[in-house]
């Protein structure tokens, strides 16, 4: 653990591989693609934030104080059971979940477009390979032999993956699972999808674990058990990164501030002023107003921060000895194959997402 007077310890740095870097305690990333969307904080419940589209179709859901930390679902109206759902431990990195939530609006806008159901309701693709194509163009391989049924794409790095389990039926099984690190609370990501998600849409998670954009943290937020396995640059020293190029909308808690910074400017200039004469047509300065005194954050201060991920090339590194790089397997051989899969630690309780909210902020 870092020492409370560490000077380091809140040192902003730059983390790669991504997928390594953990969770920073808010879901800013994430829900940046659906900052437009409505937004519901619920005061009871498990459910602390949820998110949904206009229609109340696709919902996203933020359990800030479990295990399973997001719970995402889609469903073909606002009152039916969910057709599928995704869930991200506390462990797996917001811009992983903003993968999949950018896709999302891309398929509800053009739904709405064109006026049908949508492909976020469309099923899982017959060929798995289309699934992880996104990770064996960069350079991911299948891995071992083994369990009929299974297959498993490994990264270079072999500290990350994507398990396919066909076996079985059942539209609540999970079908797929994405994770990142050593087995253990705290290092392990892992991200999974039940049997009807669409496949483009797991392809478009696992996309962004393929990138090598480095993500920001600071350095206590990156496990100490974790920190042998990842690169860290201090972001001051280190290239600005594309996403700090992007210029972005200012989000809601970025017009409080500002607004909360202007009125105690004025109140300097008024209390300066204090002794001009009354009546002399300038307005009296305003004071406080909405800012956060105790320094607690809550839900809806982790609100969506907005900004997006950058594209950037994905490393390819050379493969491990053993490996098999995917092209070189034989059709018949594809199920064959053994996988790393580790048991994971204790879930949360499994809870679908609330429908209609209480109440609107």
């Amino acid at each position: 653990m870092y020492a409370p007077d560490d000077p380091t310890r809140y040192q902003e740095v730059l983390v790669s591989p991504m997928y390594l870097a953990g969770s920073n305690g808010t879901g800013e990333a994430g829900f940046a693609p659906v900052a437009h969307w409505p937004h519901q904080y619920l005061d009871e419940g498990p459910c602390q934030l949820l998110v949904t589209s206009p229609d109340q179709r696709i919902r996203i859901g933020w359990f800030g104080d479990d295990f399973e930390l997001w719970k995402i679902s889609a469903a073909e109206d606002a009152f039916s059971a969910p057709r599928w759902t995704a869930t991200f431990n506390h462990v797996t990195p917001a811009e992983m979940v903003a993968g999949l939530t950018a896709e999302l609006v891309q398929d509800y806008d053009e739904a709405i477009a064109s006026d049908t159901p949508g492909r976020f309701l469309t099923g899982p693709t017959v060929p798995w390979r289309d699934t992880v194509r996104p990770l064996t163009d960069a350079g991911w391989n299948l891995d071992g032999a083994a369990e009929l049924g299974t297959v498993e794409i490994i990264a270079p790095d072999d500290q990350a993956g994507i398990l396919i389990d066909r076996r079985g039926y059942g539209s609540d099984r999970t079908t797929v699972e994405l994770w990142a690190g050593p087995p253990g609370w705290g290092t392990r990501a892992e991200a999974t999808f039940t049997t009807r998600a669409p496949s483009h849409l797991i392809a478009a998670t696992a996309a962004v674990m393929a990138k090598s954009t480095p993500v920001v943290r600071e350095r206590h937020q990156v496990d100490r058990r974790m920190q042998h396995l990842v690169t860290m640059a201090p972001v001051a020293s280190a290239t600005p990164i594309a996403e700090a190029q992007v210029p972005r909308a200012p989000t809601p808690l970025d017009v409080r501030r500002t607004a909360v910074t202007q009125a105690v400017h004025r109140a300097a200039r008024g209390t300066t002023h204090s002794s001009r004469p009354p009546g002399d047509g300038r307005a009296e300065p305003l004071h406080g107003g909405g800012a956060e005194t105790d320094g607690t954050p809550r839900a809806r201060d982790l609100y969506p921060a907005a900004g997006q991920l950058a594209d950037a090339p994905a490393r390819t590194l050379t493969p491990t000895p053993g490996r098999t790089p995917l092209a070189t397997v034989p059709a018949q051989q594809e199920f064959h194959h053994a996988h790393h899969h580790h048991a994971r630690p204790g879930h949360g309780h499994d809870r679908e997402l609330l429908g209609p909210a209480h109440r609107s902020s």
